[in-house]
Parts: structure tokens; C-alpha cells; sequence
């Protein structure tokens, strides 16, 4: 049996890992890419500690990050070929398509 606290372990380093990620690219498919790991560090924390606690809780919640992450994968890749296709940057600091 594999106790929690490795599942914790695991999961901040895949945290700290995508925080990183964010933090420090600037390429717009990294950083959403990176969001993404962010959001399976907390899955894991979420699905460890349900099954610590013989709860189903965690696990439910985990389908609804699932289905929040898989909404979010679809609106960026929608951003990502707009902002292609009009040839105006990769660089997240470069775009600047909502300002007034």
C-alpha cells in the first residue's frame, strides 16, 4: 500500500513543475499546457485523499476538473488558431487582441 504522502509528494512537484511553467515560458501553448499539469496535480491530491478516506467525494470532483479542463483545452486551442492565423504572435506578451 502506497501511503498518501507519496501521492502528495508527486503531486507538488507536478504542481510546482506547471506553476513554473506559467511563471517562466511565455509561449502560449506551453502555458496552457502547463495549466493542464497544474490541474492532474490536483486530481491526484483530490483522488489520493478520497481513497484515504473511503469518501467518493474526491473522485466526483475529479470528473468535474476532468470535464472543466477538457472546456478549457477547447477555448484555448480556439484562441491558439485564431491568433495563428492572423500571424500575430506566440509570445503571450505580445498579444494583446482584448485591449480596447
Amino acid at each position: 500500500m502506497v501511503p498518501v504522502s507519496a501521492y502528495v509528494l508527486v503531486s507538488a512537484i507536478l504542481f510546482v513543475t506547471g506553476l513554473a511553467g506559467v511563471l517562466i515560458r511565455r509561449n502560449f501553448i506551453i502555458v496552457m499546457m502547463s495549466v493542464e499539469i497544474m490541474l492532474n496535480a490536483a486530481n491526484i491530491n483530490l483522488v489520493a485523499f478520497a481513497y484515504h478516506l473511503d469518501s467518493l467525494a474526491g473522485q466526483v470532483m475529479t470528473l468535474f476538473v476532468i470535464a472543466i479542463a477538457a472546456g478549457e483545452a477547447a477555448v484555448g486551442l480556439a484562441i491558439i488558431i485564431v491568433v495563428f492565423r492572423g500571424k500575430i504572435a506566440t509570445n503571450v506578451d505580445q498579444i494583446n487582441l482584448l485591449k480596447w
